[in-house]
């Protein structure tokens, strides 16, 4: 491991990282984001983690969209608008809440180095894009950010993983952003059969940045695994196992998952386990 962040002079990263993630307008959670990545480039910050971080059982988000179960979202066919914008909205949402989790890995695990706050940074700031973007397509849609319900599982998997970086690097990145490099291929054969172009575009730009922000997970996860003296893919399988039984199904995106750092005795392992 690399040794600890140790800048001198300026703002307190973590202060600052936390500012943005408990920002709850949408727009402004962006530009603080871009601003905080600025500064950290510009070598403006300063960490001092002489205090540990709060638990944000909330992160910052506007009073809408309403949160709901996931079994209690509506399901509609891609060959209406309202269709589209069901979708198109789910994700916004998903990117929403990545940028939250992005900042909470640089806010809350404070014993990680320089380079683990420049990946993180840098997530956060593509996943602000990938959020524009998709609100931009909404409007073009006639809808808006917040319209819909949306569920919270993101958020809760951050809270379920806040005491170790390691395990949040092995279930957030590996499991559940994993997931959408798995569902985005579909997403984006019956958009493209709808007609509808412009989004699958912008799913197109996700799917290729979000391959590289898994791999960021996974070589986290394997340096603190050996770090630690632990052997990372059995290591993987168990978290899986103890952590979210039964939630890693096929069909896997093979070819997305191997190019996001998956070996093909791991993506062997979780085809056995999704037969199970």
């Amino acid at each position: 491991m690399s040794q600890p962040i140790n800048n001198p002079g300026g703002p307190d990263l973590y202060r600052v990282a936390e500012t943005a993630l408990r920002e709850s307008d949408p727009e402004a959670k962006c530009e603080r984001v871009l601003a905080l990545m600025d500064a950290w480039w510009a070598d403006e910050l300063k960490a001092l983690a002489s205090s540990g971080p709060e638990r944000l059982e909330v992160p910052g988000r506007p009073e809408r969209p309403v949160l709901v179960h996931p079994k209690d979202l509506p399901r509609r066919g891609l060959h209406t608008t309202a269709g589209r914008v069901a979708l198109v909205h789910a994700v916004a949402h998903i990117e929403f809440n990545a940028i939250n989790l992005a900042l909470d890995a640089v806010y809350r695990f404070r014993d990680m180095s320089a380079p683990f706050v420049s990946d993180w940074l840098q997530v956060a700031v593509e996943e602000a894009r990938h959020f524009r973007l998709l609100r931009a397509r909404l409007r073009e849609l006639g809808a808006d950010y917040g319209d819909l319900p949306a569920h919270n599982g993101l958020w809760e998997a951050a809270l379920a993983t806040d005491h170790d970086v390691m395990i949040r690097m092995a279930l957030v990145p590996r499991v559940l952003e994993a997931r959408g490099l798995d569902v985005t291929p579909g997403m984006i054969e019956r958009l493209t059969a709808a007609g509808d172009h412009a989004t699958v575009a912008l799913l197109e730009i996700i799917q290729r940045e979000e391959v590289a922000h898994v791999a960021i997970g996974t070589r986290w996860f394997r340096e603190l695994a050996h770090a630690r003296g632990l052997d990372p893919e059995p290591l993987f399988l168990e978290l899986l196992a103890e952590h979210m039984p039964g939630r890693v199904r096929p069909p896997f995106a093979h070819e997305a998952r191997l190019a996001a750092g998956f070996t093909e005795s791991e993506m062997g392992a979780l085809e056995e386990q999704g037969r199970r």
